[in-house]
This record gives C-alpha cells, sequence and structure tokens, in this order.
C-alpha cells in the first residue's frame, strides 16, 4: 500500500512491521513528502485501532532506516531523500580518459571473440527467424530461447528450465526484477559489508535497507546471519550473495561455505539471492548456493562477463511458482529479452563459439591474474580466472590520495568505498581486462611504484 492517511484495514499482524513497511511505502510512492509531520505515537493508534507500543515501534524501525527523524518538542518529521546521483565507483569524474582504465569490470578484448561476431552475424544475416525482427510478444521469444537458456544454465551448475527460467537483458535487469518480486519497502536485505554497487542502487531504488553481515576469510559467516535475521524482528527478507568471484572482493566461497549459508537461509526464512555474472567463466567452483535451495532461491547469470559484452543476455532462476508473479514485474521494467542477441548468443552456444570464446577467457585472466599478484603481492587478492582484484592498502593509507595520485598518472581505478555497506578498509578495485597485457603490466607498475610514497 502506498496511500496516506492509513486505515485500520491497512495494518496486518505484525501491527508494527505493517504499520512500518506502510509509512515506507507511503514515502517511497511520495504520498508522505520530505518534512511531513506524522502523527503523534498517541494520535496515531487512537485511529489505528493499535497501541501506542506498536506505533513506537514502528518508528524507530523507520529512524534506523533513516526514513524519519524525531525532534525534541517538535514532533516526527518525513526526512528528506538524497539526491538523485550517478554513483559509480569507477573513473567518471574528469573529461579525459586515461591511458590505463582499471576502473571498470571489462572482459578481456579476444580476437577470437572479435571473429566470432563476425562469423555470427554473417550466417545469421541471410535467414533471420521473422520472430527476431518483428516479435512483440514476450511468450514466444521466451518459447523460442528456452532450451539455450537451460544448456547455458547447466554449464553454471544450474538444472532448472521452462516456467523457473527468464530471458532478461542481463545481470543487473534480472537482480532487479528478482528484488522487485520478494521485497516492499522498509525490508531488510543481508549482504556482505563489500558488495557491488548495483545492489547499493537498486536498494535505494526500493526503498529497502541493506544489512552488512560479519565475514570472515571464507566469507559470509553463517551464524552471524542467523543472529541478524533474529535481531530484525521479521524485518530482514532476503540474502544477497556474490559468492563466485564477481564480487569486489574476488572470493570465491568454498562448498561447505555455501551449504551452511543455505541452511541458514533456510532456517531464517529468507529468500536467497544469487548474483553469478562470471557464469562459468571460473573453473571447477562449486555448485551455486541456489542448487542447494532451489525452493527459496533466485539465482542470476548472464553472458556479458564470462563471453561478450556485446551478449547482453542474463538468465533469472526462480522458485518453483512464482513465474507469472515474477514475469509480470520484468514487463513492467522491460518487456522483454532482445531477440536478436538472443538469437546470436543461442547460435554461439549451439556452434560451440561460447565455449570457445570462455576457454580463451580463462587462459588470458589466469596470465593477467599471475601478473598482478607478482607485481602487487598478497594484499593483491583474487582469484585464476575472475575479472578484478582487490588491492587492500595500509591502514596509514588515504584511499582518495590513491586514487587521485594513480589518476595523475594516467591509470584510473576504483576506490573501495564505492562497494562498502559500512565502513571498511581502504581498498581500492583492480580490473585487469581492459587493454593489452602489456598495458596492464604498465598500470601495475605504476601502482606498485605509488605505494611506497605513502
Amino acid at each position: 500500500m502506498s496511500h496516506w492517511p492509513l486505515t485500520p484495514e491497512d495494518i496486518t499482524r505484525p501491527a508494527y512491521r505493517s504499520l512500518a513497511q506502510a509509512i515506507a511505502a507511503a514515502i517511497s510512492a511520495g504520498t508522505l513528502r520530505a518534512g511531513d509531520r506524522l502523527p503523534t505515537h498517541r494520535q496515531l493508534a487512537w485511529e489505528l485501532k493499535v497501541s501506542v507500543q506498536t506505533v513506537s515501534r514502528a518508528y524507530e524501525e523507520l529512524i534506523r532506516a533513516d526514513l524519519i527523524a524525531g525532534e525534541v518538542g517538535r514532533g516526527t518529521f518525513v526526512n528528506s531523500l538524497p539526491p538523485e546521483t550517478m554513483e559509480t565507483p569507477w573513473h567518471s569524474t574528469i573529461p579525459r580518459l586515461p591511458r590505463y582504465d582499471l576502473s571498470l569490470m571489462t572482459p578481456v578484448s579476444l580476437k577470437q571473440a572479435q571473429t566470432a561476431w563476425a562469423e555470427s552475424l554473417q550466417r545469421l544475416s541471410g535467414d533471420l527467424h521473422e520472430n527476431v525482427i518483428h516479435g512483440l510478444r514476450p511468450e514466444l521469444t521466451a518459447a523460442r530461447y528456452a532450451d539455450m537458456a537451460s544448456d547455458w544454465l547447466s554449464r553454471c551448475g544450474i538444472l532448472a528450465g521452462g516456467r523457473r527460467v527468464l530471458i532478461t537483458n542481463g545481470t543487473t535487469p534480472a537482480m532487479f526484477v528478482a528484488m522487485s518480486s520478494v521485497l516492499t519497502a522498509g525490508d531488510v536485505v543481508a549482504c556482505d559489508p563489500v558488495t557491488t554497487h548495483t545492489l547499493k542502487q537498486a536498494a535505494r531504488a526500493l526503498n529497502v535497507q541493506l544489512h552488512p553481515i560479519e565475514s570472515d576469510e571464507r566469507g559470509m559467516i553463517p551464524d552471524a546471519l542467523r543472529a541478524a535475521a533474529q535481531e530484525s524482528a521479521g524485518l530482514m527478507k532476503a540474502l544477497f550473495i556474490l559468492p563466485s568471484g564477481a564480487g569486489p572482493i574476488p572470493h570465491i566461497m568454498d562448498k561447505e561455505r555455501r551449504e551452511a549459508l543455505a541452511e541458514a537461509a533456510v532456517e531464517t526464512g529468507l529468500t536467497i539471492l544469487e548474483s553469478d555474472p562470471l557464469g562459468p567463466l571460473p573453473a571447477r567452483r562449486p555448485p551455486p548456493i541456489s542448487s542447494v535451495a532451489p525452493r527459496q532461491a533466485f539465482y542470476f547469470t548472464a553472458l556479458t562477463k564470462c563471453v561478450s559484452p556485446g551478449l547482453r543476455l542474463g538468465f533469472l532462476v526462480m522458485p518453483e511458482g512464482l513465474f507469472e508473479h515474477v514475469t509480470n514485474r520484468h514487463l513492467a521494467s522491460a518487456w522483454m529479452a532482445t531477440p536478436l542477441i538472443a538469437e546470436l548468443a543461442r547460435d554461439w552456444i549451439e556452434s560451440g563459439t561460447a565455449d570457445k570464446v570462455l576457454a580463451a577467457h580463462r587462459v588470458e585472466l589466469a596470465a593477467r591474474n599471475r601478473l598482478a599478484h607478482s607485481i602487487l603481492g598478497p594484499n593483491c587478492t583474487g582469484s585464476l580466472h575472475t575479472l578484478h582484484r582487490w588491492l587492500t592498502l595500509p591502514p596509514t593509507m588515504d584511499e582518495d590520495t590513491f586514487v587521485a595520485r594513480a589518476l595523475e598518472q594516467d591509470v584510473a581505478v576504483a576506490p573501495g568505498a564505492g562497494f562498502a555497506v559500512t565502513e571498511s578498509t581502504p581498498a581500492v578495485r583492480l580490473c585487469l581486462g581492459a587493454g593489452s597485457r602489456r598495458d596492464l603490466e604498465k598500470s601495475l607498475r605504476i601502482l606498485q611504484g605509488i605505494l611506497p610514497q605513502f
């Protein structure tokens, strides 16, 4: 609900949570605006036929979410929302692009991929199906590419098809559709302390709150997740996780920790939102968390980061019974995946081209990751087949100054603060895909030279 004022019929049990979510929804919809004064605890309790304690608890939840603020002697007011900005952690602030751009997570530009594009376009140009050119019906597109989607998902360790799979235009649209399908304003999402910047933007758009969960060297701690879910008193609804090397800290979670996190999510009733942009790129990785708890998990992956940026096609796997619900959210935001890109993707997958390009990516990324480790040492963490590494700076180093010094020498890196949900150790993300291997080595040497200056 997004109307205001509320009526007793709007309140369900537990009443405090229902009230908090209803007020949050009204703020999100603009029905309640910044500066609006909310009723007193006693007045709202009388109007909604609930206890004063219920209103107090709802207001406390909204204050913690920074949606409202209480002012002594004046009352409770809706907070001003932060201005909309293009908050991207990668380099985008000066007119001239730096020579060495390690800020944007870009796959390696491979000759094999360039050849594949030319050959695939030529093959398809003379025999394009009518639906590729004129199709406007999402169900026809879904049916035409369903087998292709299931085929690729099997490479990722997911066995699903039919009404459990939705084809999207990439990982980010799939993530947003999944989140909007299970979350309402005021809900809380558990996540890593350092996570993808797109999650932060999606959470702001959906008016949900992110709650960082304590991690160790193996990833998120299951008991910490359980404790946070219990302390949220029902407000925590989902777990967002990047277990396969695509998070800012490119760690690949082991099988036992994945299973333990899935068990914790099931026990606490959290919906799992598993993002896997790299798909099968990291070789011999454990099965996805979603395969352990498919009844309450969304899994989303794409071809963009592991095959070619031009193949902006993603796959969203959902629990049984949610197809209509999820598809309606996708229809409202994107209508359907682009048929021409889906046709190209099917050609690459069925011809074996995608597997060849994937194998070439692994070879090149292995060389680049070894190079980064040899130059920057153990504080530059990553995995053999990930697209980036995480360079932890000593506590005495200022993150902004390091980024500025690098930019002065024509190297752009992404500041770690852009990915942090809470305060974190100063760090930068270094993407390894852009440019030649020789250019990458030059940029890493420049960064190596900056470190001793502090």
